[in-house]
C-alpha cells in the first residue's frame, strides 16, 4: 500500500477533505445525535460519559488534528461543494490484521440523508483507497437493523460473509449483530467498472 495521506477528493456534489479543528465541533453535535450514534462505534463503551461532554472531547479533538495530515491517516470531513456545509466524516482505517486490509466507516448529518451523499462519499473514498493508496482489500461491518448502512455497501459491490459478528456499540447497553462485509480492489472495479485507475 501507499501511504499518502487524506488528499483531498472531490466529486459531483462534494468535498471530501483532511480534518481540521474547524469542523470538529460540527462533527461531534453530529455523532451525539442518537440516530446517528447508534450504530456508531467511536471509543469502548467506558468512554461513553466522557465523549458526551464537548469540553472533553474538544482537547481530545485537538490532539487529534495533530495527526490529521499525517500519510498514514485516511480520515475525511465531508462537506458539500456548493455551501460548504460540513455533513458527516468517513475514514477509512486499518483492521490490525495487515495495513493492505481496511475496515471503512461513515456517518452523515440525518438531515442530509437520503440524498446519496453517503453512497457519493462512500464510492469517492473506496476509489481513492484502492487506486491511490492501493490498498488489497475492505472488510467492514454493519448492524443488522442500520440498513441504511449495508445498503449502500451492497450497492458498491461489498460481499456479505456467512458469519455474523456481536459488537457492543459505544452508546448502545447491549450487543448488537452486524453483517460482515469484504470487497476486494478486484470486485470492485467488476462491479463499478467506471471506478478510476
Amino acid at each position: 500500500m501507499k501511504y499518502v495521506g487524506s488528499q483531498t477528493i472531490e466529486t459531483e456534489r462534494l468535498l471530501l477533505k483532511a480534518q481540521t479543528i474547524k469542523e470538529q465541533r460540527r462533527l461531534w453535535e453530529i455523532l451525539m445525535i442518537p440516530e446517528v450514534n447508534r450504530y456508531y462505534l467511536t471509543v469502548p463503551q467506558k468512554f461513553r460519559k466522557k465523549l458526551s461532554s464537548w469540553p472533553e472531547q474538544e482537547d481530545f479533538y485537538k490532539q487529534a488534528m495533530q495527526q490529521a495530515n499525517e500519510l498514514n491517516v485516511f480520515e475525511w470531513s465531508i462537506f458539500l461543494k456548493d455551501t460548504n456545509t460540513c455533513i458527516g466524516k468517513i475514514s477509512c482505517n486499518e483492521t490490525g490484521i495487515d495495513p493492505n486490509i481496511r475496515d471503512v466507516g461513515w456517518y452523515i448529518d440525518p438531515d442530509f440523508q437520503g440524498k446519496g451523499y453517503g453512497t457519493e462519499a462512500a464510492k469517492a473514498m473506496i476509489d481513492f483507497m484502492f487506486y491511490k493508496a492501493e490498498i488489497e482489500k475492505i472488510i467492514t461491518g454493519a448492524a443488522i437493523y442500520n440498513q441504511a448502512s449495508w445498503k449502500i455497501m451492497e450497492h458498491l459491490g461489498f460481499e456479505r460473509q456467512k458469519d455474523t459478528k456481536m459488537i457492543q456499540y459505544t452508546f448502545s447497553d447491549k450487543l448488537t449483530e452486524d453483517y460482515i462485509y469484504a470487497l476486494t480492489k478486484e470486485k470492485y472495479l467488476e462491479h463499478c467498472p467506471s471506478a478510476k485507475e
